[in-house]
């Protein structure tokens, strides 16, 4: 098993910043991506920002030049630095996890979810 845990939500004004962190923990053999995926209030929950071991990353449209997803390998951990925040960013934040077992076989584990709370 593999836990994602998430720290660094809150509530902050539009216009201000938050940064994000998800460690992931436990019988680790290979990540894959790691993502974050939100969820607003009567809302789909939706991909904020994915990021490969290799680095490469991908980004939904409304969060493009304010989002920066980063990640350390060796700490297992991911990132999402969260710049020029919207009342329209609220929402639940979680983080996923693209697992690879030694024999091969994928699994998918999410963190709990952190509140990120945007106030005008």
């Amino acid at each position: 098993q593999v836990q994602l845990v998430e720290s660094g939500g809150g509530l902050v004004q539009a216009g201000g910043s938050l940064r994000l962190s998800c460690a992931a923990s436990g019988s680790i053999f290979r990540i894959n991506a790691m993502g974050w995926y939100r969820q607003a209030p009567g809302k789909q929950r939706e991909l904020v920002a994915a990021i490969t071991s290799g680095f490469t990353t991908n980004y939904a449209d409304s969060v493009k030049g304010r989002f920066t997803i980063s990640r350390d390998n060796a700490k297992n951990t991911v990132y999402l630095q969260m710049n020029s925040l919207k009342p329209e960013d609220t929402a639940v934040y979680s983080c996923h996890a693209d697992h690879i077992r030694a024999s091969g076989r994928r699994e998918d584990y999410w963190g709990k979810g952190t509140l990120v709370t945007v106030s005008s």
